[in-house]
């Protein structure tokens, strides 16, 4: 019985065009991101990161049961430097969405794989899109009102410098460690490492209530997207995938529109826009070398 539900997850993955898996897990972070706010109150965005990636381990060890031979012996530093990426993007961009809103966030955390791509292209005129991300960051931050929190920023900023490290390390663990099995180890590993920072903001205010939202949330941050991500890493080149990326910015204007009630202004639509532009530009250059993994971009 312990394979059901690992069987029953490759058959309808399996199946699902390889965007869709994108387009899900986007939906996914975007939706937990703008729930888990509710529990900042009790136990701090820290407490609130922690609680979810140990929600998320205890699930994935439960479903997924990994072994020592599941892992190779050149995926074991990777899965440890994932895990530690994880940690940093998780814990700084909750404690950036407590400070500013989630669009915002979300825009310059896309600075991250915007960099990323823009890296790989070794074409200085590849400089052109990060430049037009960072006039529509300037647009959604509006630093001209004297109004900006500099410090929910600067989460924000290390929280982008953790997605794009998480987006190199995810392909690499992927392309070596079968299925979901890599995510069941870098998540503890996650835990772990946001334990001295997360624990002592989620004790004060844990309660039963909290552990059951914080279980229910973990299902759709980290649990969901990041298996979907990992999956669909494995079916896109970087280019797909990054492209695809370039669209969460809007989501999370959109979730954070309609869960959050934070409105953005004209202004800020349009920023939003020139970073998802910035992005889709990027990526549509910043290709990846498949290394013994056939090349399905834009696949089904």
């Amino acid at each position: 019985m312990a394979g059901a539900p690992s069987t029953a997850w490759s058959a309808v993955t399996g199946r699902a065009p390889a965007w869709s898996l994108a387009v899900v897990a986007m939906l996914s972070v975007q939706l937990g991101a703008a729930l888990s706010v509710g529990l900042f109150p009790l136990v701090g965005p820290a407490g609130t990161a922690w609680l979810r990636l140990s929600a998320g381990a205890l699930i994935l060890l439960v479903l997924v049961r990994p072994s020592r031979k599941d892992v190779p012996r050149d995926a074991v530093a990777p899965l440890l430097a994932l895990g530690l990426a994880t940690a940093v993007m998780t814990v700084a961009f909750l404690a950036a969405i407590d400070r500013i809103p989630l669009g915002t966030t979300v825009a310059i955390e896309f600075l991250g794989p915007l960099t990323v791509a823009t890296a790989r292209a070794h074409n200085r005129r590849m400089l052109a899109w990060p430049c037009l991300a960072l006039v529509g960051v300037l647009l959604l931050t509006r630093p001209w009102e004297g109004r900006v929190d500099v410090l929910g920023i600067l989460f924000a900023a290390v929280a982008a410098a953790g997605w794009g490290t998480y987006i190199l390390l995810t392909q690499h663990v992927g392309d070596r460690v079968s299925g979901v099995k890599g995510l069941a180890i870098t998540i503890p590993v996650a835990a772990l490492i946001a334990t001295p920072v997360g624990l002592p903001q989620a004790i004060p205010g844990l309660t039963w209530g909290v552990v059951a939202a914080v279980f229910a949330l973990a299902i759709l941050l980290p649990v969901l997207p990041f298996a979907l991500e990992m999956l669909a890493l494995r079916r896109l080149t970087a280019t797909a995938f990054g492209t695809l990326m370039a669209l969460e910015p809007g989501f999370a204007v959109v979730i954070g529109a309609v869960v959050l009630r934070q409105l953005p202004s004209p202004l800020q639509v349009v920023g939003v826009v020139l970073v998802i532009v910035a992005g889709v530009g990027a990526e549509r250059r910043g290709r990846r070398k498949m290394a013994g993994i056939p090349s399905v971009e834009g696949a089904s």
